[in-house]
């Protein structure tokens, strides 16, 4: 990667941090909440998240018959941004240095040696894309 694509990608993640600072601020000012309480409600957000992802994933695949289709895997992408950007918000009040935390996780998970998928285990794509295991 040459020094100006490094450099693109480190302003967009400052971006990232800055909107979720903003959002952060935002929140603290309007929730009228005790921090403790807050910080407890953040984390919790984050399971309806999750369950709005769930939600998106059986309507796209239309798994309920009484409603069949009633979701695009463009929505499960939206959702699934909602959980990133609850779960970034989440982080953020738990600790000012929320970008430093994620960097050092995400390269903790990323130095994980890496076995291959079993033989039997079944690989799911979503709309066309590759599965990327887990």
């Amino acid at each position: 990667m040459d020094q100006q694509s490094t450099h693109g990608h480190e302003d967009r993640d400052h971006d990232i941090w800055g909107t979720i600072d903003e959002l952060c601020g935002w929140l603290d000012a309007e929730t009228g909440i005790p921090p403790a309480q807050d910080l407890l409600l953040r984390m919790l957000k984050l399971s309806e998240e999750v369950g709005e992802v769930a939600q998106a994933v059986i309507g796209a695949t239309g798994q309920n018959p009484r409603k069949g289709a009633t979701h695009s895997w463009q929505d499960v992408e939206a959702e699934l941004c909602d959980v990133i950007v609850t779960a970034m918000v989440a982080l953020r009040t738990l600790t000012p240095d929320a970008a430093a935390v994620l960097d050092r996780h995400v390269r903790g998970v990323a130095a994980r040696p890496r076995a291959p998928l079993a033989p039997s285990r079944p690989r799911i794509t979503g709309h066309g894309g590759a599965a990327t295991g887990g």
